[in-house]
């Protein structure tokens, strides 16, 4: 009887060390980051953001000072045509649809090769993100790290550590 309650006892005894090392062991720890706030709140962001209005200021300036012109222009043929032969309103018809077209041209170059170099800039960022993200897993050992979720709480988010890692790399 002592024979099967001490085996019972060692198996029991087994058991729980075994569970509680694979309890330990099955421990994930879990991360989160916000990609969003980080993207807004980044020093890297923000001096790229920065770099890109000055880059392409001049661009916007000169497309907003040709829609000016045009409106300008347009408005002016409304007061003058009543005016005017019919030669006349058709050439400055002609002018003015092709002062259009050439603004509208203009304006979609402008947000092409704007959008074209957010995108650089934006992938750009989120690699650098991406590697600072991987080396606070790494120091902090976690095993999993998500930047979408449906919920989150409050507690997984490390976004403060990883901007603060972010904002110190530079």
């Amino acid at each position: 009887m002592w024979r099967t309650i001490s085996g019972a006892a060692v198996l029991g005894t087994a058991l729980l060390v075994g569970s509680s090392a694979w309890a330990q062991e099955a421990a994930v720890r879990i991360g989160f980051v916000n990609t969003d706030r980080m993207l807004r709140e980044a020093d890297p962001a923000k001096t790229a953001q920065t770099k890109l209005e000055q880059e392409f200021s001049r661009r916007e300036k000169e497309i907003d000072d040709a829609g000016a012109a045009l409106k300008t222009a347009s408005e002016r043929f409304e007061r003058e045509s009543p005016t005017m032969s019919e030669s006349q309103r058709v050439t400055r018809q002609r002018q003015l649809m092709d002062q259009d077209r050439e603004f509208q041209r203009k304006r979609r170059e402008f947000q092409e090769d704007l959008n074209a170099r957010k995108q650089e800039e934006l992938q750009h960022i989120l690699d650098r993100a991406n590697r600072v993200v991987k080396q606070v897993a790494e120091a902090e050992k976690y095993d999993v790290i998500l930047q979408e979720a449906v919920y989150i709480n409050p507690r997984l988010d490390i976004t403060d550590k990883v901007l603060k890692a972010l904002n110190a790399s530079k």
